[in-house]
């Protein structure tokens, strides 16, 4: 499976109650998300491994792969395409051991001292951010901005994908930037039309 990563949607249960998180994926994608990442710190290991099965069926033949945040155990139990962890989540030996070689498995850096010390070729992307203060993730680390982004791409050895805040204003000073895509979570989530949502976003990057 090839790695798109420039239109990333992350989901929020929360945001997504109108509609439902499945049809607000289903939407997402026929619009032209790349890529899901299941996120839910409030549920249960039991009840994420549920939605994760029902999300990975929902994307079954669509080339769009589910990464799992944070949990490990959901990942191998759900049979996810990979996981995404944050420094002070599983340790990306655990990840690589466990979930094998052809797993899609990315780490958030916020820093380029996180991004030195990160194993490389045990990753196949990274997560840059936040870009601005988002309300999506209460304990975020410091926004790095437009210039904190480029840095990071700069001296990174795989592909990065910005993330934190970021709007369908954002999407030209991202590329620019040299990110490999974007990841949103209100952009899409809670939106009253996904799809439309999903296909303006992948206009504006296709565009940028």
């Amino acid at each position: 499976m090839s790695l798109d990563l420039s239109l990333y949607l992350v989901t929020d249960a929360g945001l997504c109650t109108e509609k439902g998180l499945e049809r607000t994926v289903e939407e997402a994608v026929t619009g032209g998300v790349s890529i899901v990442q299941l996120r839910d710190k409030q549920a249960s290991d039991v009840a994420m491994i549920e939605q994760a099965r029902r999300l990975k069926s929902l994307l079954a033949g669509t080339g769009v792969p589910l990464i799992i945040n944070d949990r490990l155990e959901v990942a191998i139990a759900s049979q996810a395409d990979g996981l995404h962890v944050g420094q002070t989540d599983a340790t990306i030996e655990q990840a690589r051991q466990a979930l094998g070689k052809e797993a899609i498995i990315g780490l958030s850096v916020n820093t380029l001292t996180q991004l030195s010390r990160a194993p490389a070729s045990l990753l196949d992307y990274f997560g840059f951010g936040p870009v601005f203060a988002t309300p999506s993730k209460g304990d975020h680390e410091p926004p790095i901005g437009f210039d904190g982004l480029a840095a990071l791409v700069s001296a990174s050895p795989l592909p990065g994908v910005a993330i934190g805040g970021l709007k369908t204003a954002h999407i030209r000073a991202a590329k620019r930037s040299g990110a490999a895509g974007v990841a949103v979570i209100s952009a899409i989530c809670g939106q009253t039309s996904p799809r439309d949502s999903a296909q303006h976003l992948a206009r504006q990057w296709a565009d940028a």
